[in-house]
């Protein structure tokens, strides 16, 4: 029986098989999980594109999730949602962190979590691709919504969710942003003090979506 086993092994490592990972470890040797988080009257549909281009770039499907919430309400209930959600993936992947990637508003859900939800231990790197980080004026069009009046500049909600460390913790932040955005006003509202902030020439706030140059650099940002 001993003389099978050890023939058995050499003939799997010959193969290239003595490494394969038993059930329930796939997660150590793959990727962290990315949660996607999507802005105002957005869904978790947003994200066709970045998950085709994670995919591409060797994640599975069972690495990448998206969030999805009732973009109306306030973005405190949303974060809220989102720490449940995060915990669900973290308990079905068995990882220890996720990534975020966040659109638009989906940057205040994400910056409440982190901040003010006691997330940041549970986020190992966040990029905000035209998040509404500092708000934007454009919010002004639809104040009948909590989130909307939390996400013009000067309300409470900012002067919150940014007092203090933009970036804290151990977290590692990235952004992108656009002068030819168009809902994110002033376009340099994205950024965040501390974080790595990429200037992108110009692309409008939905064009980002299904901007695949973009994306990959988001993915290599996570991967790296």
């Amino acid at each position: 029986m001993r003389r099978l086993s050890a023939f058995l092994f050499a003939l799997l490592t010959t193969l290239g098989l003595g490494a394969l990972a038993l059930p329930g470890t796939a997660q150590a040797a793959g990727h962290t999980p990315v949660v996607f988080v999507h802005g105002y009257t957005g869904s978790a549909s947003n994200w066709v594109t970045a998950e085709s281009v994670f995919r591409a770039a060797g994640y599975s499907s069972g690495e990448l999730f998206a969030y999805e919430y009732n973009w109306a309400q306030s973005n405190r209930t949303s974060a809220a949602g989102l720490a449940s959600y995060v915990q669900q993936v973290l308990a079905q992947t068995g990882a220890q962190q996720v990534d975020i990637v966040n659109h638009s508003m989906g940057g205040l859900v994400s910056d409440w979590y982190v901040k003010e939800l006691g997330g940041q231990p549970h986020v190992r790197r966040l990029a905000s691709i035209a998040g509404a980080n500092h708000g934007t004026t454009y919010a002004s069009a639809c104040l009948t919504n909590p989130s909307c009046v939390e996400m013009y500049p000067g309300s409470s909600f900012l002067d919150t969710l940014n007092s203090g460390d933009e970036t804290p913790g151990d977290t590692q932040y990235a952004t992108w942003y656009s002068p030819c955005d168009g809902v994110i006003i002033p376009y340099t509202s994205t950024e965040l003090s501390g974080a790595t902030n990429h200037l992108v020439a110009c692309q409008t706030h939905i064009g980002y979506l299904t901007d695949t140059v973009t994306l990959g650099a988001v993915e290599r940002y996570l991967a790296g």
